[in-house]
């Protein structure tokens, strides 16, 4: 089953990709390597949280706001590449957290992002990963998503 298919099937309707708030693009594809750029934990039609894990946002809050992050960078790639179904698999995902000194649970709260893309490419979705804790991030967001996808060549 492909990554669009299953989208489907778990019921889940993909954002527009968000506008770039700098001098950057949303996505960069090199060779068969996809990067997307950081996703911020927007909803549509809602304001942008902000605050910092364990403090103004609890853990099982920043889970749910990862899985957003993924969602919008599930958008930005399918913007990029025309369908998910060109995904060959997910190489690295990067969770930066806003967190206070002595927050330990930034793995918790990437586990958002990273199980959702499990739920949609399986196996594939399976990554490497980074989950680190930062002072602070663009807009007083609680958090921070960046992706590096696999793209399957065209007519293999």
């Amino acid at each position: 089953m492909g990554a669009e298919e299953r989208l489907r099937e778990l019921g889940i309707e993909l954002p527009e990709p968000a506008t770039p708030a700098g001098s950057y693009v949303p996505a960069r594809l090199h060779g068969d390597l996809l990067a997307v750029s950081g996703q911020l934990p927007l909803t549509p039609g809602e304001p942008l949280p902000t605050g910092r894990c364990g403090e103004d946002v609890t853990v099982e809050e920043g889970y749910a706001l990862a899985r957003q992050c993924a969602l919008n960078g599930l958008a930005a790639a399918r913007a990029a590449l025309g369908s998910l179904d060109r995904v060959a698999g997910v190489v690295r995902v990067g969770g930066y957290v806003a967190a206070p000194a002595g927050f330990t649970q930034h793995p918790a709260v990437i586990n958002g992002a990273s199980e959702l893309l499990v739920e949609v490419f399986g196996e594939a979705g399976r990554h490497a990963r980074a989950a680190v804790g930062m002072a602070s991030l663009p807009l007083g967001a609680p958090l921070e998503v960046e992706f590096l996808f696999e793209v399957a060549r065209e007519g293999v």
